[in-house]
This record gives structure tokens, C-alpha cells and sequence, in this order.
């Protein structure tokens, strides 16, 4: 089993927090102090440079995918937060299923994030037992199943970039630069 850790601000509604959920469920370890998150796991972070891909599958094996459920407007200035580790990952493109965000292009869920990294690394089970715990868990698998399979089929970042940027022009949008 892969370990999941998150880093928790206490900056939401805890009835909605999906981190909260998934430590009640007994998926992860939340943690309130930032120094508190393990050393040498995959940290997910919008703002990192590099997108997660299977060439991250030692250091997800080894020492887990490290979820930050917080407010990155705050975050962003932090210089402690970008020293955590050097193991920073971004998400390339994918859907939000949760009831929050439903529909919206990159803004998941502390717990799509986590699922869609561990299947991107290849540990397509353990993201399929991940979303079981949530009644739409199945849908964000479903509606970005060909996404998750062709970024799961690469084996680098720059792949799953291109990957993501090919998808993005099919459909006529342009990528971020």
C-alpha cells in the first residue's frame, strides 16, 4: 500500500474535505504541521514545474504522494513550503468529478489528485480502491479514463506534457504556458 500523507490547513469545510474523509477512512495520515511531511514523497503542487509520470513510481513506492489541502494563494509566497522537498509535481489536464468542482478543468480534490498521481504512477488499484471510498469517486476515474491511461502510458514528464498538450489542441484549447 502506498503511503498518503496530507498536509491539512484547516481552511475548509470539514464536512465537504475530502482529506478528512479519506483519513476516516483510513487511506491517509493527516498532518497539521507542515514540518511534519515526509522527506524524499512526491509533494503535489500546481505550481511545480515538472508534471508528475511513471518516472516518479520509485519515490511513490518508496516514500508516498504527499497531498497539501490548503489555500494556495497563501501557500504561493512561502518560501518554506517550495523547500518541503525536491520532489514537487504538478498535474497535467484532468477533470474534477467532486461536488465542489464538478466539471471544472484542474481544480481537484485533495483526494483526485492523490487518486490521479497514484494511477498516473501506475498504481492504477490502489487509485481505484482510493475513489471507492466516495460515492462519485468512480465518475472522476470514468470521465478522465482515457487521460489517466495515455499520461499512465508514457514514462516521463515531458511526455505526460506532451500528452496533455496534444489532447488540448484535439479539443482546440490552448495550454498554459
Amino acid at each position: 500500500m502506498v503511503k498518503i500523507t496530507v498536509f491539512h490547513a484547516d481552511e475548509c469545510d470539514r464536512k465537504k474535505c475530502t482529506s478528512i474523509k479519506m483519513e476516516k477512512q483510513g487511506k491517509c495520515r493527516l498532518v497539521y504541521n507542515i514540518n511534519k511531511i515526509p522527506s524524499g514523497a512526491i509533494v503535489l503542487n500546481p505550481y511545480a514545474e515538472k508534471a508528475v509520470s511513471y518516472e516518479d513510481y520509485r519515490y511513490v513506492h518508496r516514500r508516498g504522494i504527499v497531498g497539501l489541502d490548503c489555500s494556495w494563494n497563501d501557500v504561493t509566497s512561502s518560501k518554506k513550503f517550495f523547500s518541503l522537498s525536491k520532489y514537487h509535481r504538478s498535474l497535467p489536464f484532468l477533470i474534477a468529478t467532486n461536488p465542489v468542482n464538478y466539471g471544472k478543468p484542474c481544480i481537484l480534490s485533495t483526494v483526485e489528485a492523490i487518486a490521479a498521481t497514484l494511477y498516473i504512477t501506475r498504481f492504477k488499484d490502489e487509485a481505484q480502491k482510493l475513489m471507492d471510498g466516495f460515492k462519485w469517486g468512480h465518475t472522476f476515474l470514468e470521465l478522465n479514463h482515457d487521460l489517466l491511461e495515455a499520461y499512465s502510458e508514457v514514462d516521463t514528464s515531458s511526455e505526460v506534457v506532451n500528452v496533455q498538450n496534444e489532447f488540448l489542441a484535439e479539443k482546440g484549447i490552448a495550454p498554459e504556458e
